[in-house]
């Protein structure tokens, strides 16, 4: 038995209520819901269909944060001992409300020490937590800068969108090295989300060598401060899990080359 016409799809199509009306509809012909009120059947038809959009919202979420890692979580990351991780800490920063507490994180280890993963972790479950999150390689961001450059309107709302978001995390900082213009417009970025917003720093280096790599010297100890002030500090061990990684496809009895 139809509860529902057509006609009355095309009407919660209007009202944007059709996942509300066929969830209600299948609860209804459902003989198990018969002990259930309608009442209660629309209610739980209706906190379906706000699970649903909550699910998509994240993932529209992570999708537009381009992480490369969009699968990372806190919950798969490895604790082995010498990694200098703990499971309280990093449950810690899943759970951390950064536009209530917009404090920065500078997240350093060698290459290969897994940083990237984590950092991706930390900012999947800022998504899951209604946050939004921008990431990028501060290389990728020097080449966006520098093209945005030539449109002053474009520069601009570059400068605002990466001033603005929620949560704002920086890979690579400072692998290579910055021009006087890219330089300038990070310090542009930082000011602005001082105190306001929150943001990640992953890197292979410590703020004593970011303020000899920065072109100039006073925009250096400026940047330097603002990122170091009410910061937390996640220095990880000398384990390369890049090459664990690899040594564990290969113990795979299903690996091959």
């Amino acid at each position: 038995m139809k509860v529902f016409t057509s006609e009355d799809y095309e009407k919660f199509r209007i009202l944007r209520i059709t996942h509300v009306a066929s969830t209600f509809e299948a609860l209804v012909r459902d003989e198990a819901n018969d002990h259930l009120t309608p009442e209660q059947l629309f209610l739980t038809a209706a906190d379906d269909a706000l699970d649903l959009r909550a699910a998509k919202k994240i993932t529209a979420a992570i999708k537009a944060a381009e992480f490369p890692i969009p699968g990372a979580t806190i919950a798969e990351i490895d604790y082995r001992e010498g990694r200098n991780l703990t499971r309280v800490r990093m449950n810690r920063y899943a759970n951390h409300d950064w536009a209530a507490d917009p404090m920065n994180l500078l997240i350093r280890s060698a290459t290969g020490g897994g940083k990237t993963y984590l950092a991706c972790a930390i900012g999947i479950a800022a998504c899951h937590n209604g946050h939004q999150v921008t990431y990028t390689r501060m290389d990728e961001l020097s080449r966006q800068l520098a093209t945005a450059r030539g449109d002053s309107i474009a520069h601009q709302h570059l400068l605002t969108e990466l001033s603005s978001v929620d949560l704002l995390i920086l890979d690579d900082f400072l692998t290579i090295g910055i021009d006087h213009e890219a330089a300038a417009d990070l310090f542009t970025i930082l000011a602005n989300r001082e105190h306001r917003r929150a943001t990640i720093i992953v890197s292979q280096s410590g703020p004593e060598y970011w303020a000899t790599a920065l072109p100039d010297r006073i925009a250096a100890d400026s940047i330097v401060n603002r990122l170091t002030n009410n910061s937390r500090q996640l220095t990880l061990g000398d384990i390369d899990m890049r090459r664990q990684r690899g040594l564990a496809a290969r113990a795979d009895e299903n690996f091959w080359e």
